[in-house]
């Protein structure tokens, strides 16, 4: 898997198209990358953040970016949603759901009693607190810029002892594993996506979702039920909904929403064209195929032939039938 990680310079060459992804290598994003067919030919380019990645997809240095955005665990990256937001007009055309799990790994010879310092990544070191606290209960936790780099500072330096890394960490660095499958919680996901320039988007599948950030009209109240609504009335469900801040005052916040559809699907459709009428700005990020091919269907009278049916209904009293 690291022998894909490479430079921007296969791009200028013409040799293969260039995935940006948050690396460094050995993080759990590029298990993301793995899952992407398309990239299997492709040179794999790790950067130090979110932003960097869109940046590069925005610069044409990358044909697309992989970054996480959501964590079952955490909850939306911060990071991500703002850089979508605000890095320039982007879309999604996948999503990939890879399985959150720990070691402790060593320097080889090292034994559990020798362990007096743990670096982790910030993230990871809440996810495995417990592990720790049975196992070293009086270690002390040096944080580390990932989950890669927090291996690769245990061989760099003596700071540590031992490290919080990924599964798949013994592939890139020559660190030996203590201990297995080391996460409090056993069934953590973080859910990745795949982004790059406007272009064709994948076609629906029936199951599907739409990503779109929504900023309120005014601050007055009702506003965020009359968004709802927009949705509520054409029986469509909202996977996740979650405010960040615009950052210009305080009190003003715009709204990531996963929408359960296709914007192919009429309910889909419909309630886009009635957010754009209510609010200032809305930001439409694509339709993609979800991740656990869960099929989706709105609720309701809202199926896309129902959508026709009164569509022709209205059309013949509009000439008077």
């Amino acid at each position: 898997m690291s022998s894909k990680s490479g430079n921007t310079s296969a791009k200028k060459s013409g040799k293969s198209k260039v995935y940006a992804y948050l690396g460094p290598a050995g993080t759990f994003t590029e298990l993301a990358l793995a899952q992407v067919a398309e990239a299997a030919d492709a040179t794999w380019n790790p950067v130090v953040s979110q932003a960097e990645a869109l940046s590069d997809v925005m610069a044409g240095r990358a044909h697309r970016a992989i970054v996480p955005v959501e964590s079952s665990v955490e909850g939306g990256v911060g990071a991500t949603l703002d850089a979508l937001a605000t890095i320039g007009d982007i879309r999604i055309y996948g999503e990939y759901l890879v399985p959150i799990n720990f070691n402790l790994v060593v320097r080889p010879g090292t034994k559990l009693a020798d362990i007096k310092v743990v670096a982790a990544h910030a993230v990871a070191y809440p996810q495995v607190r417990e592990w720790l606290r049975a196992n070293l209960p009086n270690h002390v936790h040096l944080p580390a810029t990932s989950n890669a780099a927090a291996a690769a500072d245990l061989l760099a330096s003596d700071a540590a002892d031992a490290a919080v890394s990924t599964p798949h960490i013994t592939e890139h660095y020559p660190v030996s594993v203590l201990a297995k499958n080391i996460a409090d919680n056993k069934h953590a996901q973080t859910r990745f996506l795949q982004v790059g320039l406007p272009g064709k988007q994948p076609e629906p599948t029936g199951a599907d979702k739409t990503s779109i950030i929504v900023e309120l009209p005014t601050d007055r109240p009702g506003t965020l039920l009359e968004m709802l609504e927009q949705f509520a009335v054409r029986g469509l469900n909202l996977s996740r909904i979650e405010s960040r801040p615009i950052g210009d005052r305080l009190g003003r916040y715009r709204f990531n929403l996963d929408i359960e559809g296709h914007i192919q699907d009429r309910a889909v459709g419909e309630a886009l064209a009635g957010l754009y009428r209510f609010s200032p700005k809305v930001t439409y990020l694509g339709s993609y195929p979800r991740a656990d091919k869960l099929q989706t269907k709105p609720n309701g009278n809202n199926t896309n032939s129902e959508f026709e049916a009164a569509n022709e209904w209205i059309k013949g009293l509009r000439k008077g039938h």
